[in-house]
């Protein structure tokens, strides 16, 4: 069964709720069926295609079956077939109520003929004090038109 997301939003917390459910096919099925997605873990490491990047969630499931990502200051570009969204990434493992990060993520949506898809998430760890402070601008959850 195929889903259809109507809105970047949709898919970007259907990729955070499968990250929670450790559900690697419901993770997939956000992404965007071309040969050149591309995933950004935190460690830099650089995945290419459905097939690196199902790999790597894989084994990141099975080393962590207990994540959760709590997401701030977003700030949203969004046109009629291109969305771009930046976050602030707070990751929990398991019962730990200490989280690690901050994160700072940037997830790239596309809309196609079936719906809005995944088209890159890139995450890479941040200064403490950057996402303490923030950048001045508060909570940005207001999406912003590309032109």
């Amino acid at each position: 069964m195929i889903v259809i997301f109507a809105t970047p939003e949709d898919v970007e917390a259907a990729f955070y709720e499968a990250i929670a459910r450790a559900d690697l096919g419901a993770l997939m099925s956000v992404w965007a069926e071309d040969e050149e997605i591309v995933c950004i873990h935190p460690t830099g490491q650089r995945l290419v295609g459905a097939d690196a990047i199902r790999d790597s969630w894989r084994s990141i499931f099975a080393n962590n079956p207990r994540l959760s990502v709590r997401l701030s200051r977003g700030v949203r570009w969004s046109g009629m077939l291109l969305s771009v969204h930046t976050v602030v990434e707070m990751l929990y493992i398991g019962d730990d109520r200490k989280p690690h990060g901050p994160m700072l993520a940037t997830n790239v949506f596309q809309r196609g003929a079936s719906g809005w898809r995944l088209l890159a998430h890139h995450s890479s760890t941040a200064a403490e004090r950057e996402a303490a402070e923030g950048d001045g601008s508060g909570d940005r959850n207001t999406p912003r038109t590309l032109h």
